[in-house]
């Protein structure tokens, strides 16, 4: 089954929201935890506990888990497989990219089921060429994996670059949705390859014209709920797209009781429906 498929069903069946697992330094404080491995293993199992079960989409961010070396590196594998045994989808938030035999070693590492590292999909930056994804693309393929591209995202030094128009005249997000929608032209029920969108960016029509967001593939919007993206949002600058808000802090800042995370989970994805 491809991952777009598993994403829709997943989506019908425990709601959009993509609930993060970033275990910040300051968050640890506030849980009353060490800045140390015993903290980041206590703070991202309970997570998961709390919110795998309940949601379609886990994310943990790799850089909070790198930190601390290869043991923090354990923890992370735990987090992915303990999150798939609950049901979840696993999205590795890792924004890898490269050229050559390097981009095939990042994608081995990630979507390869071989590997412990191996997730539902991933996220990538397209910024050396969309073509230099091309390793990510094909062992997506052929492990029925995901890919979410780095498109139109939420911090505030991204239009520099996305927003910047090509020699077609299309804006560089542009180009990047159009070979997405290639990717995914005959994809069903969802294509497998998605674009990263953040929920604040304003409105659909601050996209410019000709800009569409239907590439037939799945949004991960992050920018939702800490960061100030609501609801309305999502529903105003997406609509009916298949589009996964996506919270880390918002919800975190729950715990570190697993229940008021399943709670603040369910609550959420409430709302988004």
């Amino acid at each position: 089954m491809t991952f777009g498929k598993r994403l829709h069903d997943a989506i019908a069946a425990r709601g959009p929201l993509c609930a993060g697992i970033d275990p910040h330094a300051s968050l640890l404080g506030e849980w009353g935890l060490g800045d140390d491995v015993a903290g980041l293993e206590r703070f991202a199992m309970t997570a998961v506990e709390g919110l795998a079960p309940h949601v379609s989409v886990i994310k943990p961010q790799s850089a909070f888990y790198e930190r601390f070396g290869s043991r923090g590196v354990a923890v992370l594998e735990r987090v992915i497989a303990d999150s798939r045994a609950a049901g979840a989808l696993v999205l590795l938030d890792v924004k890898r990219g490269d050229i050559g035999s390097t981009s095939q070693a990042y994608a081995d590492a990630y979507l390869d089921p071989a590997s412990p590292l191996a997730a539902d999909a991933v996220t990538v930056s397209p910024y050396l060429g969309f073509g230099s994804l091309t390793p990510f693309v094909e062992t997506a393929a052929r492990f029925d994996a995901g890919l979410f591209v780095l498109a139109l995202t939420s911090n505030k030094e991204g239009p520099e670059v996305q927003r910047a128009t090509t020699d077609s005249g299309e804006t560089v997000a542009e180009r990047m949705f159009a070979h997405l929608a290639e990717l995914n032209h005959d994809a069903s029920p969802l294509g497998s390859y998605g674009a990263v969108v953040g929920a604040t960016i304003g409105t659909a029509s601050d996209l410019g014209a000709g800009t569409s967001l239907d590439f037939n593939g799945p949004i991960l919007a992050p920018g939702f709920g800490e960061q100030g993206g609501t609801p309305a949002d999502i529903k105003r600058i997406f609509g009916d797209l298949p589009v996964l808000p996506s919270s880390s802090r918002g919800l975190l800042r729950r715990g570190p009781d697993a229940r008021a995370l399943r709670d603040a989970a369910l609550a959420t994805n409430d709302e988004l429906r």
